[in-house]
């Protein structure tokens, strides 16, 4: 089955951004940014090795749900969007399949501070809902990662949840937890 952002036109220009689906040949550069101590803190899968980044980042389905976000032709981040069914009774699941998603990020710290995350991430909630029409936004991280969870409410997204110590951190151990989202509905009040 075709993934929902093959069915859009790449790439996708924003104020100051481009964002475009990813490719082998952006392993340098995202491996840039990724391997640095204060993104490699906080992301999901913490590769130690170059080799390692290598093969989890060529993986068809990794590839299939990452974009590129490029800043003058040079990649200052990448963002996730993992489209998923939502939870629905036996009688009306087919009516819940490929309905919302899940987002992530990733910038380089190096072009933190001017706004480049709030105006990629707020591009992609709107791919998400204008373009690809899904119905509900999620995204989650530890309640340590401030800058996650701030970046989640500047483009309008809702805490649903705070949860105490049930994220275990690869070296800080069990953390809060936090859970944010956004519906469709709700997204044109925010921009």
């Amino acid at each position: 089955m075709r993934h929902p952002l093959d069915t859009l036109d790449w790439p996708i220009s924003t104020e100051r951004l481009l964002l475009r689906r990813a490719a082998p040949g952006d392993l340098d550069a995202t491996w840039a940014f990724r391997q640095l101590p204060e993104t490699h803190e906080w992301v999901t899968a913490a590769t130690v090795t170059y080799d390692d980044y290598r093969e989890r980042f060529l993986r068809e389905e990794r590839l299939a749900d990452l974009l590129i976000v490029e800043l003058d032709g040079r990649v200052i981040g990448d963002l996730t969007l993992k489209v998923q069914d939502g939870w629905a009774q036996e009688e009306v699941a087919d009516q819940a399949r490929s309905v919302q998603g899940e987002l992530g990020w990733t910038l380089d710290p190096s072009y933190g501070g001017k706004g480049y995350a709030t105006e990629a991430v707020r591009a992609l909630i709107d791919i998400s809902f204008n373009s690809l029409g899904l119905r509900r936004l999620h995204a989650d991280c530890f309640y340590d990662n401030e800058s996650s969870w701030r970046l989640m409410e500047r483009v309008g997204m809702r805490r649903e949840q705070h949860t105490v110590r049930d994220s275990l951190h690869r070296t800080k151990g069990w953390l809060d937890g936090l859970s944010y989202a956004l519906l469709a509905e709700e997204w044109p009040a925010h921009e």
